[in-house]
């Protein structure tokens, strides 16, 4: 049996044994612990780390996108720039990573799907501490909280930045 903090916590990282690990962020600079921690989990199973950044899709217009509401080359670049840092720092530990930038308004539907196609056995983010319910719906930097709603029996590590 796996250990738990509390009801609904997920396993203490020491006790886990991964097919890959899923670094991911919403828009947000990865922080270094998230990396540590990403790399720690990676280590002890010889596993992969996937990062994975969201550049945010603002809306769309009468259903369809709209070119003014997708991300611009500048807001690519940038979160090109946080997961080529994140794995750069990985590859520096001796940890095998890789690194992919999507666009899209369900940040935290994407991340969950993409660390199910990649056989990932957990997702770790780093995350603003919790609000009420009431704000986080309306707030992107909550996304971190909707990953961890979303990823069901996916354990989702939150590092508070």
């Amino acid at each position: 049996m796996i250990p738990r903090l509390r009801p609904g916590d997920p396993p203490h990282p020491s006790a886990l044994n991964v097919r890959a690990v899923l670094l991911a962020s919403e828009e947000r600079e990865i922080p270094m612990a998230a990396v540590d921690l990403a790399a720690r989990i990676a280590e002890q199973s010889n596993a992969p780390v996937h990062g994975f950044t969201i550049a945010r899709v603002w809306g769309t217009t009468f259903g369809f996108p709209n070119p003014g509401l997708l991300p611009t080359k500048s807001e690519w670049d940038k979160q090109r720039k946080v997961v080529d840092k994140a794995v750069a720092r990985l590859r520096r530990k001796g940890i095998e990573a890789d690194g992919r930038v999507i666009g899209t308004r369900a940040g935290a539907k994407r991340i969950v799907r993409e660390a199910r196609r990649l056989g990932c056995d957990a997702i770790v983010m780093g995350a603003d501490p919790p609000r009420h319910r009431l704000v986080s719906d309306f707030v992107w930097s909550d996304e971190p909280y909707r990953v961890k709603r979303k990823a069901g029996d996916l354990p989702v590590y939150l590092v508070l930045d």
